[in-house]
Order: C-alpha cells, then structure tokens, then sequence
C-alpha cells in the first residue's frame, strides 16, 4: 500500500475494511438478514457499569444495532448512572454481585460483559446458559481454570446457535492484519526472535482500597481479581506476540517484582520474560507500570526479527514491515476506539446473520494462557511449559468478604 494512500484512509473506509476483516469476522451485509429495522434491534445487557462499561455501552447505542435494557453493577450508583445514560427502566438495573442473573432474565437478547475479569468465566457461562449472545471484554479469565470455562462456553454457544465474541482491538485493525497476514505468508522469512514489550506509567487509584468495597473498585491493582499487570493490560501485546508465532510457546521462565509501585493493592509493577517457541525462536517480554522518568519507548510494542525481514507494531502507532519485503502499512492512532466499534459492528452483524463460528474464542484463550503461563513462572522463578499452563487447577484468589451478596 502506497504512503499516500495509506495516510488518505479516511475513517469510514478504515471501518468498512476493518469491519470487514477483523479476526475473521466476515459476514452478510445486514441489509440481507435483518428484515424490518425495528426488528433487527438487539436488546442488549451491560454487565459492569465502570468506567470502560458506560463507555463502550454508549458505542453500543451509538451503533444504531443495540438498544440498552438492562444494566447491573455490584455499586448500585453505577448501574443506575449507565441506566440514566440509556433510559432503562429502575427496575432493570440491578445491583450487587448477583445482580446479573437479574439482568438474565429481563428479555435481553445479548449482553456485554465488562466487569473485573475474575467474574467473566461466570458471568458468560451463565449467559450462554440463558441463551444470550455473548460480548466480552479481555482479559477472559485470570487462571487456566477460568480460560478453560470460556473455551467451553464459546463451544456451548456454537451448539445454541449464539454468538460469542471477544474484543481485542489490534485483531480489528486492519492494518495489524494484513501485516500479520504476510507475516503467516512469509514476509520475514525463517523467524529467529522477537520482543515484546508493555512499558507505562501508573493508573490512578479510586479512592481508598482496604475495605471490601474499595478493593472491588481498586480491582486493577489486585492479583485475584485482574490476573495481574501481566494479564490485566500486558495481554496486549502478548496478544500479538501469540498472533504473530500463531502457536503456543514450549516454555517460559524469568522474573518480576513488586519494588516501585507498592501504595495500592498486590499485584506486581513489573515482569521480565523469555518465551521460547518451536526451533528454538526466543521472544524476550517485558512490562512496567510505574513512573519511568521520560525514557523510551514506552507504549505497547512488538518487534519479530526473521532472515528476511522486521516486523514493527505499536499500538496506536506504527504497524510495518521492513526488509526485503517492505510493506509500509499505517498508523492507527485511533485504535482503541476503532477497535471496540468494529468489533460492536460485527457483533451484530454475526447475531443477525446466525454466524456462529465463534472465530475469536480460540485464540483469544490461548492468548490469556499466554499471560499465566508467564506469571506463573515470574511467581515461581522457574521454568513452566505450556502443558502445565494448559493442566493447572491453581485458582487465583479473591477476598470478597464484608461485601453485600
């Protein structure tokens, strides 16, 4: 693609591509299989309230496929404050951490889970159960177990005839896919290693965090509920890294810490990895998530070395090839907006046209098993294979006591 044509890409045509390529997710156009446009509307659920939820509720209804019903969030305020934003009814915003099954039983066709990772296995089990399309935020889980729960549900909903979707934003742009598509066809040659990297500063804590309820709305800062750092936002460019090698790792091993950051929750504020892959392909990562004083490059990046060429992403920033097949592709500043909208679109467009392949889930767990493989072996100071990842029954766990049911 052509620099001038690259930088001309406008954002209609960025989200008509995208939309049509992202993670696989081609369909019909909606004008085949929706019928009467009052009833091509999905009566959608939000399933946590916070921050990201009202946010990404409102390019639900800003999409014109979704009308927001219901929502719940165990902070009763915020399930009343993303009601207000979308005119639900009181009684359907429900409060608590049981809440949902409320939401369940509303007449809701499709829900949105958003809420701290630790309750997605769960939540979207139950939903599957109750018949509903299935959205969910990443991370999937925060344990093997929790990711084997959302394989199997993702295959319990192809057999229902519902789909289930996972929202990764890179595997929506469409300039991450066709680099990654030459990449699959060779364009780097025989790989030889890469790296991988999370590099940012602190998030800003909400209050105080040593009651139960101030834990819950800390959530990001503690292990148990967020997976840690390395789940709960490195799965970003672990994501890639598992997109690119399009294989699981043979094995992991390195180190981590909780040095720098130490004022709020547990979880640690920095990682230091090695995955090795088949042929001997090494892909050192690293994360931090503390003041780094100006130095760069901070950011979500990715680089993969082969005989033949580069391949550069970064998150919000550059996706290239250099090298003896050089593909000068594009920047996607607008990523994490961009993403999230494609991936709405194709949500409803898959419903509408009964596409229940689920192209999404599968890769989606072997990412997240991906990020426990690596803090289980930070934790342990050890080597840990792949084969154990997958195996474990280690549950991450939470302290929810002192909290309303």
């Amino acid at each position: 693609m052509a620099e001038s044509s690259t930088r001309g890409m406008d954002r209609r045509r960025f989200l008509k591509t995208a939309a049509a390529g992202a993670a696989g997710l081609a369909v019909v156009q909606a004008k085949s299989v929706r019928g009467a446009e009052a009833n091509s509307i999905l009566k959608l659920g939000l399933i946590g309230c916070g921050g990201r939820g009202r946010w990404i509720a409102k390019l639900f209804a800003a999409d014109g496929g979704y009308r927001i019903t219901a929502t719940h969030d165990y902070f009763p305020e915020k399930a009343g404050a993303a009601g207000h934003d979308h005119q639900v009814p009181e009684k359907h915003r429900f409060a608590h951490l049981d809440g949902y099954k409320g939401l369940l039983a509303s007449g809701v066709d499709a829900v949105a889970i958003i809420t701290p990772p630790y309750f997605h296995p769960e939540q979207a089990a139950a939903a599957v159960d109750a018949g509903k399309h299935v959205y969910v935020a990443k991370p999937i889980a925060v344990d093997a177990p929790g990711c084997r729960s959302i394989a199997e549900s993702g295959k319990k909903a192809t057999e229902k005839k519902k789909v289930f979707l996972i929202d990764f934003q890179t595997r929506a742009d469409p300039f991450y896919i066709e680099a990654l598509k030459r990449v699959h066809e060779g364009a780097l040659g025989t790989l030889a290693f890469g790296e991988s990297s999370y590099h940012c500063n602190r998030l800003g804590k909400k209050g105080e965090d040593q009651t139960p309820e101030g834990r819950l709305k800390n959530w990001v800062f503690f292990k148990g509920l967020s997976g840690d750092i390395i789940t709960e936002q490195n799965i970003h460019t672990l994501d890639v890294m598992s997109w690119i090698m399009n294989a699981p790792p043979e094995r992991c091993w390195g180190t981590g810490g909780r040095t720098v950051r130490v004022d709020v929750g547990d979880c640690w504020d920095h990682f230091a990895l090695t995955y090795r892959y088949a042929n001997q392909v090494g892909i050192t990562f690293s994360s931090r998530q503390f003041n780094g004083h100006g130095s760069k490059p901070d950011g979500i990046r990715n680089r993969m070395f082969g005989s033949e060429g580069v391949l550069e992403t970064q998150y919000g920033g550059d996706v290239l090839i250099r090298g003896k097949h050089f593909w000068r592709g594009g920047k996607c500043p607008a990523i994490y907006k961009d993403g999230a909208i494609v991936n709405i679109r194709a949500f409803a467009e898959r419903v509408l046209a009964g596409k229940v392949d689920n192209p999404t889930v599968a890769p989606s767990v072997r990412s997240n098993l991906v990020t426990v493989m690596g803090r289980t072996a930070a934790y342990a100071g050890k080597v840990v294979t792949w084969d154990e990842t997958v195996n474990s029954n280690e549950r991450m766990q939470v302290n929810l006591e002192g909290l309303k049911a």
